[in-house]
């Protein structure tokens, strides 16, 4: 009977060996432990966030000048204008209105653009095309978000004002909302491309062998296989948008106006906090932690955002094999 491979080799090699193997052992232990780690701090770092929100919050709904029904249907906010905290409104709407009016104008000019230069760069888009277009997107992308709100005052705003004759106020929701599509461009586009470049080749040699035309494949085969992707995208941008800050601090006012109106002023959640931050309000005050319940607010919105993405891609990914 053949001796076997251990017992063939020398006891000092042998030794040698066992150590080699524990070393290793203990080695991959470390790194995930390490790993481990890292992936609790993310966790930790998360739930502090949440509770200092939390306990932030907490003190301002305490307060008998703030009624929480008050907070969620109130049509008026006041807390920066008012000197007299009796008579500060604390309603929540006027900030959400503006908001969601930036955030909308924003994907009116993100969504439809960057899918269809998606589907261009994806389908149809020479290499010499794609190697031109790439770069000017990553451009845009990497444009600091200041830069885009100087550039809704001092460009889209009196470009407004001069094709309407005057209809648009100097800071108003439609410039911001427009400097913030241009900021979510690039994520739509450079998402929903990969989104529709990872669908298989065999899907589109299926469609052109049933005699359809490249734009048929890639609008009705293409397009519908990287839904998910593509929605993905389309609600990364929505929350991009929502939690954009210099912009709408710089270019939608500091008047919250519950208004469908884009020509009027439109300060939003984020604007309120900026504008709360750098008022002379004293720590402990009313007004101070009104900024933690928008906060709240504002992170509840995005975390339901999150969620919901989840579940459409759950609900709308397909698998390939």
């Amino acid at each position: 009977m053949p001796a076997s491979k251990d017992s063939s080799l020398p006891a000092a090699l042998q030794k040698r060996n066992f150590r080699s193997t524990a070393s290793s052992e203990f080695r991959e232990r470390c790194v995930v432990a390490f790993l481990a780690a890292c992936g609790l701090t993310t966790v930790l770092i998360t739930v502090c966030i949440v509770a200092m929100l939390v306990s932030q919050s907490w003190n301002f709904f305490q307060s008998e000048h703030v009624s929480l029904t008050d907070f969620f249907t109130g049509s008026e906010w006041t807390a920066l204008q008012s000197q007299n905290l009796a008579n500060a409104k604390f309603g929540i709407w006027p900030l959400l209105s503006g908001t969601l009016r930036v955030t909308f104008i924003a994907m009116i000019i993100a969504l439809p653009l960057g899918l269809i230069t998606a589907i261009y760069l994806s389908e149809f888009a020479g290499t010499r095309v794609r190697k031109t277009l790439k770069p000017t997107l990553e451009i845009i992308a990497g444009i600091p978000t200041v830069v885009l709100g100087y550039f809704a005052i001092l460009v889209i705003s009196p470009s407004l004002q001069w094709m309407t004759g005057g209809a648009f106020d100097t800071f108003n929701a439609t410039s911001a909302g427009i400097a913030v599509g241009i900021l979510c461009l690039p994520m739509v586009c450079s998402l929903s491309e990969d989104a529709m470049r990872a669908v298989p080749t065999a899907l589109r040699e299926g469609a052109y062998g049933l005699g359809c035309t490249p734009f048929e494949t890639a609008v009705k085969v293409v397009v519908p296989a990287a839904l998910s992707g593509i929605i993905s995208a389309f609600l990364l941008a929505f929350s991009r948008a929502i939690g954009e800050t210099m912009v709408v601090a710089l270019a939608a006012g500091t008047r919250a106006t519950a208004t469908l109106d884009p020509r009027e002023q439109s300060q939003t959640m984020t604007g309120f906090i900026v504008e709360m931050i750098k008022s002379e309000n004293e720590y402990g005050t009313v007004q101070y932690f009104s900024l933690y319940a928008v906060a709240v607010t504002l992170f509840v919105i995005t975390f339901g955002m999150t969620l919901l993405g989840q579940l459409i891609r759950r609900r709308y990914q397909e698998s390939y094999q």
